[in-house]
Protein backbone atom coordinates (compact mmCIF):
# COMPACT_ATOMS: atom_id res chain seq x y z
CA UNK A 1 0.00 0.00 0.00
CA UNK A 2 1.43 3.35 -0.98
CA UNK A 3 0.87 6.51 0.94
CA UNK A 4 -0.88 9.46 -0.68
CA UNK A 5 1.57 12.25 -1.49
CA UNK A 6 1.76 15.09 0.97
CA UNK A 7 -0.57 17.84 -0.34
CA UNK A 8 2.02 20.51 0.48
CA UNK A 9 4.65 18.71 -1.58
CA UNK A 10 2.21 18.37 -4.48
CA UNK A 11 1.36 22.08 -4.24
CA UNK A 12 5.06 23.04 -4.25
CA UNK A 13 5.82 20.76 -7.21
CA UNK A 14 2.87 22.22 -9.12
CA UNK A 15 4.21 25.71 -8.44
CA UNK A 16 7.69 24.78 -9.67
CA UNK A 17 6.36 23.21 -12.88
CA UNK A 18 4.23 26.32 -13.44
CA UNK A 19 7.33 28.52 -13.07
CA UNK A 20 8.98 26.50 -15.87
CA UNK A 21 5.88 26.83 -18.07
CA UNK A 22 5.73 30.58 -17.45
CA UNK A 23 9.45 31.14 -18.00
CA UNK A 24 9.97 32.68 -14.58
CA UNK A 25 13.64 31.79 -14.66
CA UNK A 26 14.79 33.69 -11.59
CA UNK A 27 12.12 32.20 -9.31
CA UNK A 28 12.62 28.73 -10.81
CA UNK A 29 16.36 28.87 -10.25
CA UNK A 30 15.86 29.98 -6.64
CA UNK A 31 14.12 26.64 -6.03
CA UNK A 32 16.77 24.70 -7.94
CA UNK A 33 19.54 26.46 -6.05
CA UNK A 34 17.73 25.62 -2.79
CA UNK A 35 17.78 21.91 -3.63
CA UNK A 36 15.00 21.09 -6.09
CA UNK A 37 16.56 18.80 -8.72
CA UNK A 38 17.11 20.60 -12.04
CA UNK A 39 16.01 17.37 -13.74
CA UNK A 40 12.70 17.12 -11.86
CA UNK A 41 9.91 15.42 -13.83
CA UNK A 42 6.18 15.32 -13.28
CA UNK A 43 3.86 12.32 -13.28
CA UNK A 44 3.85 12.28 -17.10
CA UNK A 45 7.63 12.33 -17.39
CA UNK A 46 7.75 16.00 -18.44
CA UNK A 47 10.91 17.64 -17.15
CA UNK A 48 11.28 21.28 -16.19
CA UNK A 49 13.34 21.68 -19.38
CA UNK A 50 10.55 20.13 -21.45
CA UNK A 51 7.94 22.50 -20.02
CA UNK A 52 10.15 25.57 -20.41
CA UNK A 53 11.07 24.54 -23.97
CA UNK A 54 7.50 23.80 -25.07
CA UNK A 55 6.40 27.21 -23.84
CA UNK A 56 9.25 29.07 -25.56
CA UNK A 57 11.52 30.03 -22.68
CA UNK A 58 15.10 29.71 -23.95
CA UNK A 59 16.62 31.49 -20.93
CA UNK A 60 14.99 29.03 -18.54
CA UNK A 61 16.17 26.11 -20.69
CA UNK A 62 19.77 27.40 -20.69
CA UNK A 63 19.72 28.06 -16.94
CA UNK A 64 18.34 24.61 -16.10
CA UNK A 65 20.86 22.87 -18.37
CA UNK A 66 23.65 24.94 -16.79
CA UNK A 67 22.52 23.57 -13.41
CA UNK A 68 22.67 19.96 -14.55
CA UNK A 69 19.33 19.25 -16.22
CA UNK A 70 19.43 17.15 -19.37
CA UNK A 71 18.63 19.02 -22.58
CA UNK A 72 17.10 15.86 -23.98
CA UNK A 73 15.21 12.89 -22.66
CA UNK A 74 11.76 11.57 -23.45
CA UNK A 75 8.53 11.85 -21.51
CA UNK A 76 6.02 9.04 -21.07
CA UNK A 77 4.72 9.65 -24.61
CA UNK A 78 8.19 9.48 -26.22
CA UNK A 79 8.31 13.26 -26.76
CA UNK A 80 11.44 15.36 -26.31
CA UNK A 81 11.98 19.04 -25.49
CA UNK A 82 13.66 19.51 -28.88
CA UNK A 83 10.80 18.00 -30.89
CA UNK A 84 8.36 20.16 -28.94
CA UNK A 85 10.38 23.30 -29.70
CA UNK A 86 10.48 22.34 -33.40
CA UNK A 87 6.73 21.78 -33.41
CA UNK A 88 6.15 25.18 -31.81
CA UNK A 89 8.74 26.93 -34.01
CA UNK A 90 10.88 28.32 -31.17
CA UNK A 91 14.26 28.72 -32.89
CA UNK A 92 15.94 30.27 -29.82
CA UNK A 93 14.84 27.31 -27.70
CA UNK A 94 16.04 24.88 -30.37
CA UNK A 95 19.46 26.56 -30.32
CA UNK A 96 19.58 26.42 -26.50
CA UNK A 97 18.72 22.72 -26.49
CA UNK A 98 21.26 21.88 -29.18
CA UNK A 99 23.93 23.84 -27.28
CA UNK A 100 22.98 21.77 -24.23
CA UNK A 101 23.51 18.50 -26.08
CA UNK A 102 19.98 17.54 -27.16
CA UNK A 103 19.88 14.78 -29.79
CA UNK A 104 17.69 15.61 -32.82
CA UNK A 105 17.17 11.88 -33.48
CA UNK A 106 15.80 11.10 -30.01
CA UNK A 107 12.11 10.52 -29.39
CA UNK A 108 9.00 9.66 -31.35
CA UNK A 109 8.55 11.62 -33.42
CA UNK A 110 12.08 12.94 -33.26
CA UNK A 111 12.97 16.58 -33.84
CA UNK A 112 14.35 15.49 -37.22
CA UNK A 113 11.04 13.84 -38.15
CA UNK A 114 9.10 16.86 -36.91
CA UNK A 115 11.24 19.27 -38.94
CA UNK A 116 10.79 17.11 -42.05
CA UNK A 117 7.03 16.87 -41.47
CA UNK A 118 6.73 20.67 -41.38
CA UNK A 119 9.24 21.31 -44.19
CA UNK A 120 11.64 23.15 -41.88
CA UNK A 121 14.78 22.52 -43.94
CA UNK A 122 16.66 25.32 -42.14
CA UNK A 123 16.29 23.31 -38.94
CA UNK A 124 17.62 20.18 -40.63
CA UNK A 125 20.66 22.23 -41.59
CA UNK A 126 20.96 23.49 -38.02
CA UNK A 127 20.82 19.89 -36.70
CA UNK A 128 23.50 18.80 -39.17
CA UNK A 129 25.77 21.62 -37.98
CA UNK A 130 25.62 20.36 -34.36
Amino acid sequence: MTEAPDPEVVELATKIFDLARQGQTEALLAYVDAGVPAGLTNDRGDSLVMLAAYHGHADAVRALVARGAAAGGVNDRGQTPLAGAVFKGFTDVIEALLEGGADPAEGTPSALDTARMFGRTELLDMFAAH
